[in-house]
């Protein structure tokens, strides 16, 4: 879409008709459809008569056939997924699902049920403006020759929380028939506004024993952005007992249970709960439910141009077994056949841990040897001011007694306040230490657990840094949206990382490649953004550092880890915790600490986990 459409859009008017109107009225036109019959289009056609609304209708249709070649069915879904409020994308997670995702999740979801196409009932139970049931409508009238009015009546059901995107959905399916000739007075539509998370079928439907099949694409909305009624809602359902779960998840449940014997579901969502505290009920319902699951994972590639997400496509069907077929998309390729998938057994996996679904065989062998990471040392994530601009500075010059800080003015800190600071994310790209290296001003005391130093104190000894924080006093009540409480009105926002530890070996939370790790025996080194290994002995901290910068462990994150945009994977405690450590001898200790070849260090521990690594796994 152009953005010339968008600004157009955005002033023509506040209320949802009127822009439906818009849209639809130019569609009509443009592709010079015939409409004599149909009341609902009617209502939603600007007339030919002169007036203002026409005289915008023209301009209108000026500036799309100036920035869209073909105005067909797919750039008017766009539009109306578009002309949704940012609040309710919010709110209510819509977005808009390419139409190669949709054709294939549908014509796999119709290949199992090809000897009932005249009959097959199709839902989506979150259908926004039903992208995927106009490629349903189309896809059955293709291959049965049937009605729309038969499909939309007898085949093809929808839900969704906003009546507006009902009211679009009917209207573009209406546009669909009439676009292929069927322009009838009135259709009969099984389209209903609702909240999945509370609508029962069965109210609407007497007799209703599922349907077979479900599609379509779940809300993408994060658990902190739920309104107080869905996270009440959410609770209803099983697989959210667990964590605090995005919206996406209950979806898979309500679909699932709303399956007919033998159904099928599809879904375009979240990748996130292969692994997640917040899936791990989800992967424990289906672990004992014996789903057959068929998941295609897209990994880091995204699938979505205007949201950056993590996603998979997942078949559900509803008969016992008690495998996962997985398949690792490359390149955003789709699967035509089974032999494409790997089988994964569900007594292979440990839903409580998280799904090691790519290469399971060897990073079950990996996750086996020796004790958990997690287990063996103890990590920690840096201090949280929860206002770093105000703390943390690079001096931009400093005298015997100050480091001058830059902020709005220039500001003289007494350097005896003043504490380094590391800022370990950097450590993905830059091990030199003085350039990621910064001061931090500590308004603590010296103690081995740290206290917030008396204000009278902090007022006497330290008058400039004293005056400097007065200054920030209005921002730093901000913090926690004015709600905090801290040991002082000058003290950091959390408590963490404020003692002092001899031996840190820091590192970052993301990397797109190994990251650098860097080992200080400095006890009043402090840290942030990233994360540390602490209070292990330096020979110790030699050893570990050696195994996180091998190939075998990268290769670990890459596999297992939570991805994130541009191939950069979590290095969080989560996904480093089941990382097997090997109970190694004295003379493995001294080899590997020893060792400045970094391939003789990978042969050797890849031996020792019994794991050869080929050129193909390690470009995964």
């Amino acid at each position: 879409m152009k953005k010339e459409i968008f600004k157009y859009l955005e002033s023509y008017s506040p209320l949802p008709k009127e822009v439906d109107k818009l849209i639809v009225s130019a569609f009509i036109e443009i592709n010079n459809l015939r409409l004599r019959n149909n009341r609902f289009l009617k209502s939603y056609s600007i007339s030919k008569r002169k007036s203002k609304k026409r005289e915008k209708l023209l301009q209108f249709i000026e500036i799309v056939r100036s920035e869209i070649e073909t105005f067909d069915i797919e750039k008017l879904i766009e539009l109306f997924e578009f002309v949704i409020s940012p609040s309710d994308r919010i709110i209510n997670g819509a977005i808009y699902t390419p139409s190669e995702i949709r054709d294939y999740i549908v014509r796999q979801t119709l290949r199992n049920n090809a000897n009932i196409l005249n009959e097959v009932t199709i839902a989506d139970i979150s259908c926004g403006c039903s992208g995927f049931l106009y490629t349903t409508a189309k896809e059955l009238r293709r291959r049965t020759r049937n009605t729309y009015q038969h499909i939309f009546q007898n085949q093809i059901f929808g839900l969704d929380i906003q009546e507006y995107s009902v009211t679009r959905s009917r209207l573009l399916l209406s546009l669909l028939a009439l676009s292929e000739g069927e322009d009838v007075e009135e259709f009969h539509f099984n389209l209903h506004q609702g909240d999945a998370l509370l609508f029962n079928w069965k109210e609407h439907y007497p007799g209703f024993d599922g349907f077979q099949i479900i599609v379509g694409n779940p809300p993408y909305v994060s658990a902190r952005n739920l309104d107080e009624n869905a996270k009440e809602n959410v609770k209803l359902w099983e697989v959210c007992s667990t964590g605090n779960p995005d919206l996406y998840i209950p979806f898979f449940q309500i679909g699932y249970e709303n399956l007919a014997p033998n159904g099928i579901l599809g879904f375009i969502t979240m990748n996130t709960f292969f692994k997640s505290l917040n899936g791990r009920a989800l992967r424990s319902y289906f672990e004992r439910n014996n789903t057959s699951i068929k998941i295609i994972d897209f990994g880091t590639q995204q699938i979505f141009k205007s949201k950056s997400t993590y996603t998979c496509i997942c078949f559900l069907e509803n008969t016992e077994r008690n495998y996962i077929e997985y398949h690792k998309s490359i390149d955003k390729e789709l699967p035509t056949n089974r032999n494409q998938y790997s089988r994964i057994n569900y007594v292979s996996l440990d839903a409580r841990k998280g799904w090691n679904l790519n290469e399971n065989e060897i990073i079950s062998r990996i996750e086996a040897t020796g004790m958990p990471f997690g287990e063996k040392y103890k990590t920690r994530h840096g201090i949280a001011t929860l206002k770093n601009d105000i703390y943390i500075f690079k001096p931009v010059a400093e005298d015997d007694d100050y480091f001058y800080l830059q902020n709005g003015n220039l500001y003289p800190i007494e350097k005896g306040i003043c504490k380094d600071i590391l800022n370990s994310n950097k450590l993905s790209r830059d091990i030199n230490f003085e350039t990621v290296v910064e001061k931090v001003l500590f308004p603590y005391n010296d103690d081995i657990k740290p206290k917030a130093l008396d204000e009278d104190f902090l007022r006497e000894n330290y008058p400039r840094a004293f005056e400097y924080l007065q200054i920030k006093k209005k921002i730093l009540a901000g913090r926690d949206k004015g709600n905090g409480k801290y040991e002082k009105w000058f003290a950091f926002g959390r408590t963490q990382s404020l003692e002092k530890v001899a031996n840190k070996l820091f590192f970052p939370k993301f990397s797109d490649r190994i990251p650098n790790y860097l080992i200080s025996n400095d006890d009043d080194l402090l840290f942030y953004n990233g994360q540390a290994i602490i209070g292990h002995s330096e020979e110790e901290m030699q050893m570990i550092k050696k195994i996180l910068e091998s190939r075998l462990f990268w290769y670990y994150i890459k596999t297992t880890s939570k991805p994130y945009s541009s191939d950069y994977y979590s290095l969080n405690g989560t996904y480093i915790k089941n990382f097997g450590i090997p109970d190694f001898t004295d003379i493995d200790i001294d080899f590997i600490i020893n060792e400045n070849n970094q391939n003789n260090i990978d042969d050797f521990l890849e031996d020792y986990y019994n794991v050869r690594l080929t050129e193909d796994l390690i470009s995964i």
